[in-house]
């Protein structure tokens, strides 16, 4: 986190206590000093902050490491200020340039429309829907027409523009630069002006965007919003950034007993910082956990309790309690309740093929590589011949820790 800004404004309790609130697990804060005056000025007026947070509905679905702002956007709710879940339909249209190195295929108005569907029913699993302001940016950047774009492109130079990162690189390495992206940050900066924000959140990836919002706002005579930006969640694996293309990610989408099985799978490192960016324990709890865990509670204590919170809040506290049952099952061997039921012909069948047939594995080949890493059991054992041969009957197959199959040959 940013610990360069130095607050000089006296304050209350209750402002000394926002500020942690906002400044847990962030990367920056910018100006922190302004920042506290906004909460100095909102405690002495009863005036809530107005909190933004755009999305481009570039995909149907997200996954938890998108729901890192989201928390932060709870977190500020709670604290009484009104948070306003923007989606971005119109920015979608253009094509958010941010960390690419190539240009963004903008998306159809019906692949937009088809996305935006499901954006805020995700986002009201984390955020309170009954004190969520839900806008779309068509509103006011449509009305806007060629004049309005042109009028709006005169408040920036492209001097300014060429420092942002990412079209420095593409500029420099003979990467084209499409004219139309030049417009994505305008926009978004626009998006400020119409909301009248008082801070704006995103990722760090976002931190050219966010600060056009207040460079905007300035010119159009407005008192800049601050800017918020969160670190990126490191994925399952420990050390990327949590992406589908990675196969590193938990989706909101998933089912109870594969959300819980896979948050038990991070390691007890990469633990501690989940609980700060996922959980809504406060920063005293979690560290009170920390300190349990270090003096010699399991570690697996801690991690269950956080498998447990993130499966609650996607699903239920049942299903959060079944999975972990499952979960329990599954490591003494046991069979989940329900698993697929596959009818296969050609008994007797060798292994590798029925794990292929089955959708157990994606080939005999790595069917075979499970079989040699005593990965597959049949009826609870473990298969280590690979010329094995199934005659007519019914098994139950399972491969690895999760998937089972109860297979019927004929």
């Amino acid at each position: 986190m940013n610990q360069s800004a130095v607050t000089t404004t006296p304050v209350s309790d209750g402002v000394r206590q926002a500020l942690e609130i906002s400044l847990r697990g962030v990367q920056e804060l910018l100006p922190q000093d302004e920042w506290v005056k906004k909460l100095v000025r909102s405690e002495a007026t009863g005036q809530p902050l107005r909190i933004k947070l755009g999305l481009d509905p570039t995909a149907p679905d997200i996954h938890i490491g998108h729901t890192v702002v989201l928390n932060k956007m709870r977190q500020l709710q709670d604290l009484g200020h009104q948070v306003i879940f923007l989606i971005g339909d119109f920015t979608s249209l253009i094509g958010d340039p941010s960390g690419r190195n190539s240009t963004r295929p903008p998306l159809t108005p019906e692949q937009i429309k088809v996305n935006a569907e499901t954006y805020y029913k995700q986002a009201s699993m984390v955020l309170d829907p009954a004190k969520t302001e839900i806008r779309y940016n068509s509103e006011w950047s449509e009305p806007l027409g060629a004049s309005g774009m042109i009028q709006l492109a005169s408040r920036y130079t492209v001097a300014r523009m060429m420092e942002r990162d990412d079209f420095h690189k593409r500029f420099t390495t003979g990467q084209s630069i499409a004219v139309h992206e030049f417009l994505y940050p305008l926009m978004q900066g626009y998006d400020s002006v119409a909301l009248k924000s008082d801070l704006e959140l995103g990722g760090t990836d976002q931190k050219f965007n966010l600060l056009m919002g207040r460079h905007l706002q300035q010119e159009y005579g407005q008192e800049p919003q601050c800017v918020l930006t969160m670190p990126l969640l490191v994925g399952l694996d420990g050390v990327d950034k949590m992406s589908k293309s990675k196969n590193n990610y938990i989706g909101i989408a998933e089912d109870a007993n594969t959300m819980f099985a896979k948050v038990l799978s991070i390691s007890d490192t990469l633990m501690w910082d989940w609980f700060t960016l996922l959980s809504f324990k406060s920063l005293a709890e979690i560290a009170a956990l920390k300190a349990e865990v270090e003096g010699g509670r399991n570690p697996k204590d801690a991690k269950v309790m956080l498998a447990k919170e993130i499966t609650t809040r996607f699903h239920s506290a049942a299903a959060a309690d079944a999975a972990e049952q499952d979960f329990i099952n599954r490591s003494k061997g046991g069979v989940p309740d329900e698993i697929p039921e596959v009818s296969l012909s050609g008994a007797p069948l060798g292994i590798g093929a029925l794990l292929k047939q089955a959708n157990l594995a994606p080939s005999t080949s790595e069917a075979n590589r499970l079989i040699d890493g005593g990965g597959v059991r049949v009826e609870g054992s473990v298969v280590s011949d690979k010329g094995l041969k199934l005659a007519a009957g019914t098994y139950v197959v399972q491969v690895g820790k999760r998937k089972f199959a109860r297979v019927t040959l004929a």
